[in-house]
């Protein structure tokens, strides 16, 4: 019946290559496969204009390895393996599962042999690939994919959060891929644990490969330490070419061979082309050395900044302070004038605004994003410069700058409203949630993301009010703001002063453990139209927390009234409590996910869920409790569900119930990743296989 349909549609009479060009318009991949299923064609034409795709299944199950040659993606270029069923199994690998835990132990060479056949038939189905992401647990996964491109392959993403195998040497990881891939442009290990000790061996072991690198992500997902300054210095040598540096690296003086200026000297006279440089300390320092002066240098700044005049991105996030960098920043914008994205972290000084002449980072005119850390003195004078200076900024961030205040924030919303369109501001001691939306209210219908740290300050009652008498005097003041409900607020407002950010697409928000959601929509969001994403990160810890009344919960059912809100990321990893039995007046974590994602079902627009359960650090574990499951499993209009944790094998039947439910996955990406499940939850590869065939076997109504 579609087939007849779709035979009398005017668009199948266009010729072929119009056709492609049309349908390579088309960049949702859920509108690309409705148009695929009308027909035959459309199909067939799906598939030769498909870019990017993302494998979500298992590459070992016979309904994938026995495809025929007609199921083949000409033109994909990006194909992304890190995130097959079940997640963090090795696919391809010497210690590959077996598919039934009845069948009987394999052999090293039949395993080889199935290896081989499986990456085969991924070259067979994706012939033309050019960037590649794949989770590597050891060596012989990328063993045994990279000769399959071994001419195209121009970028590499790893992914493992799991422990680095034992036993293997220095540089064996990334041994394969520096081997096989003469063409290898880009390496991305971001999300790839391993030691710092293996980079700079693998590198000097293939020369020519390293050379010809011009982007390396160093990130080290879970990476507790960083590149010391020989290791750095090494990576620099190896890689001449690089645009592009990503790197955690060791800024503390009281560590031995620490990076400082003769450091970043070396990294600039070594990479001269660098025009994005990312540095940062991957760990928090002691509380003995918070406060300390870093060894980077004003006058080291100057020099670095004058040896790389081609820097367009430039971060240096660091936990020591660099005082007087006025200069620095100067001295940034006169050496790199093409210079676009700042990040800058433990900077002092920034911009001293004393007179009416910019200085500091507000001379940086070019600049597109601006994100400050830590500046403890900068000051509403100086946001005012920045305002006035850096006239094109489109992304401003300022994090842990306690002399800021609403003044400062509403006079810099003002000069960047013709630009500004994303902003972050978090951690400043005088802005309360109520004061800084009040004070971004200039630029409400201009932003299109927004992160903020929701802290609820009750406001104290004015001496007039409690004598019986009203005036004026405290409508000017910013700190007294009143929560109260938000059809309340709009019955004793004007239609033209109701706070409408029209242009809200996204919106962060950072909580501290225990505290409420509710007080949000009466401190300013009353009305978003269009907001489609959020982002909900807690943080604390929940031993400490009072216990919540029988009655009280964190409010998700208030988020209801955003219409076409969409995707939710509700990160819970960094609440901590107590997995097992608690103490007598405290709550376990099974009652904190209950207090959490209470009204959860009350938004029927949500079609996209992100979910980090919170954790028990003494146990390493992160899992859904049954409070969390019979809560989740009541968003009926709920599509995609991935759980960045584990859960009992038992209750994923709870899950079988949700009628739109079509993706869902376990992640455990977080550091150390377990190894088996079985001692926790009982969960393992062939229960979840079998729950993603009962998923994929329910009708789709639409």
């Amino acid at each position: 019946m579609a087939e007849d349909a779709a035979a009398g549609s005017p668009i199948l009479d266009l010729p072929e290559p119009l056709l492609l060009h049309i349908l390579s318009f088309l960049d949702d991949p859920r509108s690309r496969h409705r148009a695929s299923l009308a027909c035959h064609r459309l199909l067939a034409a799906e598939r030769a204009t498909r870019a990017a795709l993302a494998l979500r299944g298992d590459p070992r199950s016979p309904t994938f390895l026995l495809l025929g040659p007609g199921f083949c993606f000409p033109a994909l270029e990006r194909l992304d393996l890190s995130l097959v069923s079940p997640w963090g199994h090795p696919f391809l690998s010497a210690a590959a599962p077996a598919a039934d835990a009845g069948a009987p132990a394999t052999t090293e060479e039949e395993v080889a042999q199935q290896n081989a056949f499986i990456a085969e038939h991924l070259a067979n189905c994706f012939p033309a690939v050019s960037s590649l992401a794949v989770y590597c647990r050891d060596p012989t996964t990328l063993a045994s994919l990279t000769p399959q491109w071994r001419g195209r392959l121009r970028t590499v993403k790893l992914v493992r959060w799991h422990q680095r195998p034992p036993g293997i040497d220095a540089g064996a990881d990334l041994e394969p891929l520096l081997r096989d891939c003469p063409v290898l442009r880009a390496l991305d290990l971001s999300e790839f644990y391993c030691w710092t000790e293996d980079i700079a061996p693998a590198l000097a072991a293939y020369p020519a490969a390293a050379a010809a690198l011009t982007e390396l992500d160093l990130g080290l997902a879970g990476a507790t330490d960083g590149f010391h300054a020989a290791e750095l210095g090494a990576i620099a040598g190896s890689c001449p070419g690089l645009r592009k540096l990503v790197a955690p690296c060791v800024f503390n003086p009281r560590y031995v061979d620490f990076v400082g200026d003769d450091a970043l000297l070396t990294v600039a006279a070594k990479c001269p082309k660098l025009t994005v440089l990312r540095l940062r300390e991957p760990f928090e320092p002691a509380s003995t050395s918070q406060g300390e002066d870093a060894v980077i240098t004003v006058a080291g700044l100057v020099s670095f900044f004058a040896a790389l005049p081609a820097l367009e991105d430039f971060a240096l996030d660091l936990r020591h302070t660099v005082l007087e960098t006025a200069p620095a920043m100067e001295a940034l914008a006169r050496r790199c004038p093409r210079i676009k994205f700042l990040t800058v972290g433990g900077f002092q000084g920034l911009c001293k605004a004393s007179w009416l002449h910019l200085d500091g980072v507000a001379v940086c005119g070019s600049l597109q994003s601006l994100c400050i850390k830590g500046c403890l003195d900068l000051t509403d004078a100086s946001l005012a410069a920045i305002g006035r200076g850096c006239a094109r900024l489109a992304k401003l961030s300022i994090h842990g700058c306690n002399l800021v205040t609403s003044a400062g924030i509403r006079r810099l919303a003002m000069a960047l409203r013709p630009t500004i369109k994303e902003v972050s501001i978090l951690h400043c001691r005088l802005l309360d949630t109520a004061t800084c939306l009040t004070a971004l209210s200039p630029i409400r219908d201009c932003i299109e993301s927004l992160e903020i740290n929701c802290v609820w300050v009750e406001a104290e009652q004015p001496e007039s009010v409690a004598n019986g008498t009203t005036g004026d005097d405290h409508e000017e003041d910013l700190g007294d703001v009143s929560y109260e409900s938000a059809a309340k607020k709009c019955r004793y407002m004007e239609l033209d002063d109701l706070v409408s950010w029209e242009m809200l697409r996204s919106l962060s928000l950072w909580f501290p453990a225990g505290e409420v959601l509710s007080p949000l929509i009466s401190a300013g969001l009353d009305s978003c139209p269009v907001l489609e994403e959020i982002s909900i990160k807690v943080e604390g810890d929940c031993r400490t927390c009072p216990r919540p009344g029988p009655r009280v919960f964190f409010g998700l059912s208030d988020l209801a009234g955003f219409p076409v809100l969409a995707k939710m990321k509700l990160d819970l990893s960094e609440a901590v409590g107590y997995a097992l039995t608690a103490p007598a007046g405290q709550m376990d974590l099974s009652l904190w996910e209950r207090f959490y994602l209470q009204g959860i079902d009350s938004l029927m627009t949500l079609y996209e869920l992100d979910y980090w359960p919170p954790q028990d650090k003494e146990v390493n574990q992160r899992s859904l409790t049954l409070p969390a499951v019979g809560l989740l499993q009541h968003c009926i209009g709920l599509r995609k569900l991935f759980v960045h944790g584990t859960t009992h094998a038992h209750f994923l039947s709870f899950f079988l119930t949700m009628p739109n439910l079509r993706d869902m996955q376990l992640r455990e990406d977080y550091y150390p990743a377990p190894e088996s499940d079985m001692m926790i939850t009982e969960m393992r590869a062939e229960s979840w296989l079998r729950f993603e065939m009962q998923l994929n076997s329910q009708p789709i109504e639409d």
